[in-house]
């Protein structure tokens, strides 16, 4: 069959302001499958321009495809766009089967075929399996219902079929590579990049986060095969930094060790930045050494708040000191530090903001980022949350850079002038301009200074949309 994969452009600020795009790993971990099995795939990558919905439209339907797979990894911020896509298509072609999946569907799935007629099919869960066999099963005419993982129509009524076994062997499934030239994505200040995934899932409960529901459990490649794929991308591609999609790479001290020791073994000159818990860093303190040879970078640390209550209310189960060390560990190993904190939470004061503001200074990370409490119906969160007033129905800005919920006792200007005040005072104190000054080592000191220049950007970017653009409610309680 004739397949084309959509990656839709995407609103979110992440998005929007960096000249740099990187390649959507979780489509073409999608087409991988496909392809093997002999279907014709295209990957129409809309992030690039970013292409207009009129644009999308009519490549579609020149395009002459029998399928329609679209999917995004910001997939609520993303879903108003994939409608549209979705409903243009299908009036220039109402006989096209549109097929749609991600972390949004995979929850919402009822009310988007009661509420949006041009989608067929949606795809719950991990999706390079459940694809294979949806495709087979169209191509065939085979009923849809002995498919795991869909939900469809038939006739009035709407069918889930029962969830898709977990995929245990992440090495079964390949990247289609091919279907994108390399040397148009970027990142890490305009450097050759691409997104990888060395794992899925995560083993930590956090009620924020809903990685434990939709990856089952965590699970990872294998760490030589991993390493041997990174070094093939930087030799016969030219790929420089690899950026993996994982929530916690190192979770296993064991497979994290033996994927960089393989990876140093390849001898390849990269950069890796990624993700990971403070509890690791302080945990692996020991082979730290081993991090920086294999080419870390940055690991950005979810601090996610600065109040121990706070902290085993989400049940991080972290803590501030572990926190502190992990930051100070990676200094002393030559590697950047990302601290992000979550904001939002309901009974916060302004006090609160200013003790955030201290403890960051006291934590003195390279790099901070802040984000907004969302209330997404897969995290374990939102029972406690669902009965607070939602301040931002736009959709397309649930990208945790928007504050979505009021709080009890700050008003949102006030919270937004205490978000931009931290980010200002941590990212411009004195201390943090002279490291970058005085830093030694090219590699991190072109990364950090391109932090810099990307964050300044954004930052007005924000205020400008803050005050002229976004559109805020007295609210309404989150939908159950």
């Amino acid at each position: 069959m004739k397949i084309l994969i959509v990656n839709p452009p995407h609103t979110a600020i992440g998005s929007r302001i960096p000249d740099d795009h990187l390649p959507p790993l979780g489509l073409l971990s999608i087409a991988g499958p496909l392809i093997d099995d002999g279907h014709e795939v295209e990957l129409l990558d809309a992030e690039f321009g970013p292409m207009s919905l009129e644009a999308i439209a009519a490549r579609v339907a020149g395009s002459g495809c029998d399928l329609l797979l679209i999917g995004h990894s910001g997939s609520t911020s993303a879903h108003p766009t994939v409608c549209e896509i979705a409903r243009r298509a299908r009036g220039n072609q109402p006989d096209l089967t549109v097929i749609y999946g991600g972390v949004f569907p995979t929850y919402h799935w009822r009310e988007i075929l009661e509420q949006e007629p041009q989608f067929d099919v949606l795809v719950r869960g991990e999706g390079e399996e459940t694809c294979r066999q949806l495709v087979r099963a169209l191509e065939s005419g085979a009923g849809l219902n002995r498919v795991n993982g869909l939900v469809f129509r038939d006739g009035d009524r709407i069918v889930a079929t029962s969830p898709q076994q977990m995929i245990r062997d992440l090495d079964a499934y390949r990247v289609a590579w091919e279907l994108v030239d390399l040397t148009r994505y970027s990142y890490w200040g305009g450097k050759q990049a691409v997104v990888v995934q060395f794992s899925r899932g995560c083993p930590h409960p956090c009620t924020y986060c809903g990685q434990r529901g939709f990856w089952t459990r965590w699970r990872h490649r294998n760490p030589e095969k991993f390493a041997r794929e990174l070094a093939w991308l930087h030799r016969e591609h030219g790929v420089e930094v690899f950026n993996f999609a994982d929530e916690n790479p190192t979770s296993s001290a064991k497979m994290w060790r033996r994927f960089l020791e393989a990876l140093i073994a390849e001898n390849v000159d990269v950069t890796l930045v990624g993700s990971t818990r403070a509890d690791d860093i302080v945990r692996d303190r020991d082979h730290l050494h081993l991090y920086k040879k294999a080419g870390v970078e940055r690991f950005l640390m979810g601090m996610e708040h600065t109040d121990e209550a706070v902290l085993a209310k989400i049940r991080k189960g972290g803590s501030t000191s572990k926190d502190r060390e992990a930051i100070r560990l990676m200094r002393q190993h030559g590697m950047l530090s990302m601290a992000t904190w979550v904001v939002g939470f309901e009974e916060e004061r302004d006090r609160d903001y200013w003790r955030v503001l201290k403890l960051l200074l006291t934590y003195d990370p390279d790099q901070i980022q802040s984000l907004y409490v969302t209330p997404h119906r897969w995290t374990p969160l939102f029972p406690a949350i669902r009965h607070r007033r939602v301040i931002q129905r736009d959709q397309s800005k649930w990208d945790y850079k928007h504050q979505v919920l009021a709080t009890r006792h700050v008003p949102p200007w006030r919270v937004f002038l205490w978000v931009k005040f931290i980010e200002f005072v941590v990212q411009s104190r004195p201390r943090a301009l002279w490291r970058l000054m005085a830093m030694k080592d090219p590699k991190l000191k072109h990364a950090h200074k391109w932090y810099y220049q990307m964050g300044k950007r954004v930052w007005f970017h924000e205020v400008f949309g803050f005050l002229f653009r976004d559109r805020r409610v007295l609210g309404r309680k989150p939908r159950a």
